[in-house]
């Protein structure tokens, strides 16, 4: 490859296939079931076939992950499900980046296939695929040892790494069979009663080291910015400042005239600068003088648009709206209701503020026909789609090399840095490394929409609330619309719509997306009757809501937890609200205090109850769900995006402020409720209910309301004078 590479990283498809002498299991999906290959066969085949296992003499097995790996965990979560029942020995598991095909490697969707690791759905998606795979590799496993040793295949069991037969005590280890098993070309089927039982498992539920750690931590975890080839140059881009922008001209003279510059390389909406070193060409993109063609957000000024467009558009009764959900009768509810509650609340856009710079390499082969590309990406098959497409190649032309990513958030999903990289390696004519700067990420960047809402309420005499209606105003189509649906609250009448409005803007899944400023709007709502009715925010949402018995557990799981109805130390207020995503649910409470002088509200202990199926990986689970406190807290409190004149108006963290170490909760619990039932996502429920439970706190704690996020300190002091 000539690349260097880090100790363990990077698996070829050659390396795949070339074999130890082992006996490698290559499951391939095809429209009539999933078939597993001898290796001899493996060997025979076409390089793009893919393959779940491989098993060497000496015991060890090698399991692919389909799992992109931005410090979540499912690296190590996903190999496991499939250990598990392989009945594999983890202490002699090692893995390695599964290929961007999903064809083999991508889980069920939408009637097709997809690899991309989104909306914390990875265990989720993959489990029953990942069990029925470990489960066939066993029972082939089993088959060859009851041969070799003339007795009934359902005469014998495994233990971590071997077949062993109870009547005579034998054992053999996976590696002997692997040195003569042979392998069907179609796999045993697997009956659903042949998985193991829950009480059967050894790693699944029981919290192992996660395998990507000791690399980070050592320095040989290989991010694509760590990647270096001979010959290998390095670029930058400057792209539109305007949204859906593109260069017409630049001072291409002046940029080759600096230092160690070698060209520049027009890009659909940009332009980018090649050098021998990145600070050269860093230098080169300060002094680039572009003229830009107009962009579709030109003109755009955001905080207008959610102070007074938005407003108007949710006021029009001719306005296009999108119905996202109905049931009963939302009208006849609000005509015959004893009391009716309404409220408006706003939030701004948000950035994705992933550590890592968005960086990627590529190299083309001598001949121009195919280039490999590596980057850290949550979904490699769209990015080599992208790529290829760029290029106007096919898939097959395109080598992706799955890399670490220092945080991808939603992000990581499209390929477009990647497609640049190509591109200007393909001008180049050599190797390229381009790194975006935080600056250009950022006026570039893809947003997590702003939005206004719109939400009432109808209450039937006893005071239960039996009308909903909710109506969000932004861009963004289904941006908008996670989170908006309340199954947990079983009101029987509501209407939930949307009201789109482009702007021309670039927006993008963000952890847990609309569910952040949805749920903000729902929880703070409620909250809002609750006061008005003078009773408990608790009680309210169990006697008024119509609560479902799931919601209702993990609600009671957090009361328990932050001893809701305890005194709190002067100064401070808890709030509550539930938290959805991906199946799971949960419920949260804030412990705030508030700086009156400053307006800085500061978070001390948080709790959370989940509900989240089958946990897999319990430690990497909470570890998960605290980091989605922190991000949430991060943008409830301080992040914000805005734009004048179309252009971005923040430029780094000296002004898109996130939070610091010094602003992290001083407590943070989670508890999972249990229930018997799959995997759900974990990844983003730490994040959505902390909007609601933090402005209820303030309530609590000043009798004031918050209603547009972030909370920023000059919000917070404009409330506190309301």
């Amino acid at each position: 490859m000539n690349a260097t590479v880090k100790p363990g990283f990077n698996p070829s498809r050659r390396r795949f296939l070339a074999g130890a002498g082992g006996l490698t299991f290559c499951v391939a999906i095809g429209s009539d079931g999933i078939h597993l290959l001898s290796e001899a066969q493996a060997n025979t085949a076409s390089r793009t076939m893919s393959a779940w296992v491989r098993i060497a003499p000496d015991g060890m097995v090698t399991i692919l992950s389909a799992g992109a790996e931005m410090g979540q965990g499912s690296m190590t979560s996903l190999p496991l499900i499939l250990a598990e029942e392989m009945d594999a020995d983890w202490s002699k598991v090692a893995i390695e980046w599964a290929p961007a095909d999903a064809a083999v490697y991508g889980y069920a969707m939408n009637n097709g296939r997809a690899m991309a690791i989104v909306g914390s759905r990875a265990v989720m998606l993959y489990f029953n695929q990942l069990r029925l795979a470990g489960a066939q590799v066993r029972k082939v496993l089993i088959a060859n040892a009851a041969e070799k040793w003339g007795v009934a295949p359902a005469s014998l069991r495994t233990e971590p790494g071997f077949v062993v037969d109870p009547a005579s005590g034998q054992r053999m280890s996976y590696g002997e069979i692997a040195g003569f098993g042979a392998v069907p070309a179609e796999l045993p089927a697997v009956d659903k009663s042949e998985l193991k039982d829950r009480r059967q498992f050894r790693l699944i539920g029981k919290s192992v080291p996660r395998r990507d750690i000791p690399a980070k931590v050592n320095g040989t975890a290989q991010y694509a910015i760590d990647v270096r080839l001979p010959g290998m140059v390095y670029a930058t881009a400057r792209h539109s400042p305007v949204h859906g922008g593109a260069p017409e001209s630049w001072n291409e003279d002046k940029a080759k005239s600096m230092r160690g510059v070698i060209g520049t390389v027009r890009l659909p909406d940009g332009v980018a600068v090649i050098a021998d070193s990145l600070p050269h060409a860093m230098a080169a993109r300060g002094a680039l003088e572009v003229t830009w063609k107009e962009g579709r957000a030109e003109g755009f000024d955001s905080e207008k648009a959610l102070a007074e467009t938005y407003v108007q558009v949710h006021a029009d009764p001719s306005a296009k709206r999108r119905t996202l959900d109905s049931k009963g009768d939302a009208q006849a509810a609000f005509a015959s209701a004893a009391k009716t509650y309404k409220s408006e609340y706003r939030s701004d856009y948000g950035y994705h503020a992933q550590m890592e710079p968005l960086n990627a390499v590529a190299r083309f082969s001598a001949a121009g026909d195919h280039v490999e590309i590596w980057e850290g990406t949550q979904a490699p098959d769209v990015s080599r789609g992208r790529i290829a497409k760029a290029l106007g190649f096919k898939p097959g032309q395109v080598t992706l090399h799955q890399c670490y990513m220092g945080g991808g958030f939603g992000r990581r999903t499209l390929g477009d840095y990647a497609s640049e990289a190509a591109l200007i390696a393909r001008e180049a004519r050599r190797p390229v490394k381009l790194v975006w700067t935080r600056e250009e990420d950022m006026a570039h960047g893809m947003f997590r929409p702003q939005s206004f809402q719109c939400l009432e309420a109808a209450l039937d005499p006893d005071g239960k609330v039996t009308g909903w209606t909710h109506c969000v105003v932004g861009d963004g189509g289904v941006l908008l619309a996670t989170g908006i649906k309340i199954p947990y609250y079983q009101v029987p009448h509501q209407h939930i719509e949307a009201r789109g409005v482009p702007h021309g803007v670039r927006l993008k899944h963000w952890r847990a997306v609309g569910h952040v400023f949805n749920v903000f709007a729902i929880e703070s709502f409620v909250d809002e009757m609750a006061a008005a009715q003078g009773m408990d925010p608790v009680d309210f949402r169990f006697q008024r809501m119509s609560i479902s018995p799931r919601a209702r557990a993990v609600f009671e799981k957090a009361v328990q937890m932050s001893d809701w109805k305890a005194r709190r130390p002067e100064g401070r207020a808890v709030g509550i609200s539930i938290s959805e995503r991906s199946g799971s649910l949960g419920a949260g409470v804030a412990e705030i205090s508030l700086d009156r002088a400053t307006g800085r509200i500061r978070v001390h202990k948080a709790w959370v109850a989940i509900d989240g199926g089958l946990v897999v990986q319990p430690e990497a689970a909470r570890a998960n769900i605290e980091s989605g406190i922190v991000y949430g807290l991060s943008s409830v409190l301080h992040e914000r995006v805005t734009l004048k004149g179309g252009v971005v108006e923040q430029s780094n963290f000296h002004d898109y402020h996130v939070e610091r170490m010094a602003d992290v909760p001083e407590e943070m619990h989670v508890a999972f409720v249990e229930r018997d039932a799959a995997p759900s996502g974990l990844g983003e429920i730490g994040n959505p209910w902390v909007a609601a439970a933090v402005a209820n706190a303030f309530y609590r704690l000043t009798g004031k309301r918050l209603r547009h996020m972030p909370f920023t300190p000059a919000r917070v002091l404009e409330a506190l004078q309301a």
